[in-house]
């Protein structure tokens, strides 16, 4: 599995990606109380099942882990983040109590920072797992997650 992940850690070649929308298509209108954090977690949500593609930052193409993540918080918080985990660990605040929208980190590269999610809440969280794989929901509290967690931060304003 490890093997699997190498494409979240490296810098992939510059994506264009389109501008940020009101929501993301097929998913259900979000409502205008929604509090920046949650929408977060209802974008990302709404792109499980996405196919994993190494470099990938978009529906259509598929996601790796910083894709995702970038393009979640693009189209959630309107906001740009850097498209590798080395630099989204560098980016925000460290926390130590996850709330929803917040990035958790793991090594599963055999280097801290080597993979990246979207915290949802109740311990789970989505990301774009490996090659042949596709964006899902984990339970961090698996042996292999808490293993290899290297911290939360905090991105959202």
């Amino acid at each position: 599995m490890t093997a699997a992940l190498v494409g979240c850690a490296n810098r992939p070649p510059p994506v264009d990606r389109p501008p940020p929308v009101d929501r993301v298509p097929g998913a259900a209108p979000r409502t205008g109380d929604a509090e920046p954090v949650s929408e977060v977690a209802f974008v990302a949500l709404a792109l499980v099942g996405s196919p994993y593609a190494n470099g990938g930052a978009s529906p259509e193409v598929g996601f790796d882990c910083s894709g995702l993540v970038a393009y979640v918080y693009a189209r959630a918080m309107r906001r740009e983040l850097p498209r590798n985990t080395f630099d989204l660990a560098r980016t925000g605040t460290a926390v130590g109590d996850p709330q929803p929208g917040d990035l958790l980190f793991y090594n599963t590269q055999g280097h801290p920072f080597s993979h990246v999610g979207i915290y949802l809440g109740e311990s789970r969280f989505v990301h774009a797992p490996s090659s042949g794989g596709a964006v899902r929901i984990e339970d961090m509290r698996l042996g292999y997650w808490t293993k290899r967690f290297d911290g939360a931060r905090r991105v959202a304003d």
